[in-house]
């Protein structure tokens, strides 16, 4: 598939793809005889997982780490595994902050209840 057909199946833009593709973040991606990007099934599914770690606050330093040891092949498995875990973590941290502030903010909308709070903060 063209480019901006995979930009639409992944969720990234062209432009995020090709900056990927230049970082090095992607596999090898097939030409066609136009030399145009051929992108398979299994690339969209990668650029997928790239967007959803970007999506979810993962520094593309981290994402460059990730994919360098995907590239590295089997032996680095329990080291990407270590990646996603961390991230997983940071992740429930920020749920759990984000919680909180939710339940500030009800406690501070309930406060004002069905009228003007009469300009209090």
């Amino acid at each position: 598939m063209k480019i901006s057909e995979a930009a639409e199946a992944c969720g990234l833009s062209s432009d995020t793809i090709r900056y990927y593709e230049k970082s090095g973040m992607l596999p090898e991606i097939r030409r066609g005889p136009d030399g145009h990007r051929d992108f398979s099934v299994r690339d969209v599914d990668w650029l997928t997982l790239l967007y959803w770690l970007r999506e979810t606050g993962m520094p593309l330093r981290q994402m460059k780490r990730f994919t360098a040891l995907a590239k590295s092949g089997g032996g680095t498995v329990a080291k990407r595994r270590a990646i996603l875990l961390a991230h997983a973590g940071e992740l429930q941290r920020r749920r759990a902050l984000l919680d909180r502030c939710d339940e500030v903010l009800a406690v501070k909308i309930a406060s004002y209840g069905a009228t003007d709070g009469g300009g209090e903060t």
